[in-house]
């Protein structure tokens, strides 16, 4: 009998190949996103310090009230430019993406897609 590994492992297990190849630096930080079933969340890191230089997510009070759902491609976009704007205002244009292992259809690339519109380039 096969048994089969839960996405959640799969995931992981993609990410981190991921994260092997690429990190961030201060020149280029890395954007970090991660889905879970109710929210979204973004962060712009400097891995060489290890240290989030902007964030932003659904949780958030003023974000969740602009936001019918919190869980949709909607909510993904408004996250998209939400961080983009956040990133600019502390002078960071360049980034490079890390999808988290999840693959890059629906809510990730509606958030990569506002993020490019709204100014950041990856």
């Amino acid at each position: 009998m096969v048994s089969k590994k839960s996405r959640q492992e799969v995931r992981v297990k993609k990410h981190m190949k991921t994260r092997n190849r690429f990190s961030g630096t201060a020149e280029r930080p890395r954007l970090s996103v991660f889905r879970s079933n109710n929210h979204m969340y973004a962060q712009i890191i400097d891995d060489t310090v290890g240290n989030t230089l902007v964030a932003a997510s659904t949780l958030e009070k003023d974000v969740k009230s602009e936001l019918e759902k919190t869980n949709n491609v909607d909510a993904a976009a408004y996250l998209g430019t939400l961080i983009a704007k956040r990133a600019i205002e502390k002078g960071i244009k360049e980034v490079v993406f890390d999808r988290g292992g999840f693959i890059y259809q629906g809510k990730i690339q509606a958030l990569a897609d506002a993020a490019r519109e709204a100014g950041l380039e990856f």
